[in-house]
């Protein structure tokens, strides 16, 4: 009984902490929580680019499907920066898309010599130059390379269960050993979403978050 009172008087205090830093309040129900997919270094390729990478008319051979009718594919590229380090075997997701994007990590970023810009998917204006290489040649991009801001994926019902909207921006709390508060996180609503949020892997590695971690939202 002592026990369960002082857990009880911990997330009280915990809350009021909280409350009075920012304005927020911790979700305390499980069911509020958000599950964590980390996401490594990845590409997104436009039909012409696949076509010099891969050959004209090649396809994407499905390896793993993901949310959004999207797929990890058996392809893979080398990409290359200022620095002329190579890292090898970046996985290309499909379907295609309109135009080539890749998502790297800031230390990956430092590998390269890239001065990636941390961006929402397909925000690529201005964006760092990346060169891709593949087995059939190899594409120099002016713009399309990212560190992929953090972010969550929900359907219109999960939004309308935690009381938010697409676009919102909310902060998750990573209570781990080594966790803390991850700021501005804007949350994506589509019906072909399933509910996650997505980080990088040094945010996963920074704060001891792993794969399929649930946090809770911290709610403005």
């Amino acid at each position: 009984m002592i026990q369960l009172q002082n857990e009880a008087l911990v997330k009280e205090i915990t809350a009021r902490i909280l409350e009075q830093l920012g304005g927020r309040s911790v979700a305390a129900d499980p069911g509020k929580c958000v599950k964590v997919g980390v996401s490594a270094r990845h590409i997104h390729l436009c039909r012409k680019d696949m076509d010099t990478l891969f050959g004209p008319g090649s396809e994407l051979t499905p390896l793993k499907e993901l949310m959004g009718g999207q797929f990890a594919a058996k392809e893979t590229l080398t990409i290359i920066g200022l620095k002329l380090r190579p890292i090898e075997n970046v996985r290309v997701l499909g379907p295609l898309r309109k135009q080539t994007q890749v998502e790297i990590s800031a230390t990956d970023g430092i590998k390269l010599g890239v001065k990636a810009p941390v961006r929402l998917s397909g925000d690529l204006d201005g964006s760092a130059p990346i060169i891709l290489v593949g087995p059939k040649g190899a594409v120099s991009l002016e713009q399309g390379c990212i560190v992929a801001q953090r972010h969550i994926h929900m359907s219109p019902e999960d939004a309308k269960r935690f009381g938010v909207h697409d676009g919102q921006v909310v902060s998750v709390q990573a209570p781990s050993e080594r966790g803390g508060l991850l700021e501005n996180v804007p949350v994506r609503v589509d019906p072909s979403f399933t509910l996650e949020m997505h980080i990088d892997t040094d945010e996963a590695n920074a704060l001891g978050i792993r794969q399929g971690d649930m946090l809770p939202i911290v709610c403005g």
